[in-house]
């Protein structure tokens, strides 16, 4: 096995936990079914994605909007309340990739999909954000995973050799990506997995 020289995290789902639950759940009135539908037809994920691309959110509203005026008022709270849709951090992986960086061993930073207009919010909430060597922003590279493109973007930009680093990320079809182009792939589940996971890598903690 090669050894591993550089730790790639993802952020939503593995570092911090962020879910538009809390806030359509009470939009709905509790109405699971409703909500879910509501998320399959229309603020879908494809369509939140598209604004994590780097796609203006104000436009991306309007888009939204003309195609379903009738719920014109829960499509503008998507992004009008998204830092309610922020929680905490995920504090167990938060102290996996503590050790990580204090064990001096690795290079650490992160991938994430998410819009340029709203991860700065997430910096000013996260003090941990500033661990990283460096962050992949999708929005402001004006592409997203699964695309090939960013992650070539990763790669050259912190000179990583693609077989030597360990991509974590919480969506299976990310990490299927990755592994597509050398990248060695972890899908994350939990932190109590994520520690054993690592050590198949050699990696303990």
């Amino acid at each position: 096995m090669n050894k591993i020289e550089t730790i790639i995290f993802d952020l939503g789902g593995v570092l911090i936990d962020w879910n538009p639950e809390y806030v359509f759940l009470d939009v709905f009135n509790g109405d699971r079914k409703k909500m879910k539908w509501f998320f399959d037809t229309i603020c879908t994920s494809d369509w939140n994605e598209n604004q994590d691309a780097g796609y203006p959110l104000s436009q991306g509203t309007k888009d939204l909007v003309k195609r379903f005026p009738e719920y014109e008022k829960e499509i503008t709270m998507y992004y009008g309340h998204w830092e309610d849709m922020l929680g905490d951090a995920i504090s167990g992986t938060v102290d996996i990739f503590k050790k990580l960086i204090d064990s001096s061993n690795y290079k650490v930073v992160a991938l994430t999909n998410w819009s340029a207009e709203t991860f700065p919010i997430a910096l000013n909430r996260f003090d941990f954000l500033q661990w990283f060597e460096g962050i992949i922003v999708s929005g402001e590279e004006k592409t997203r995973k699964p695309f090939d493109a960013i992650y070539n973007i990763t790669l050259r930009r912190f000179n990583i050799q693609p077989n030597h680093a360990i991509f974590i990320d919480d969506n299976l079809r990310n990490i299927e990506a990755a592994k597509n182009l050398g990248i060695n792939g972890i899908h994350f589940t939990s932190p109590e997995k994520l520690l054993q996971q690592l050590k198949a890598f050699n990696i303990h903690l």
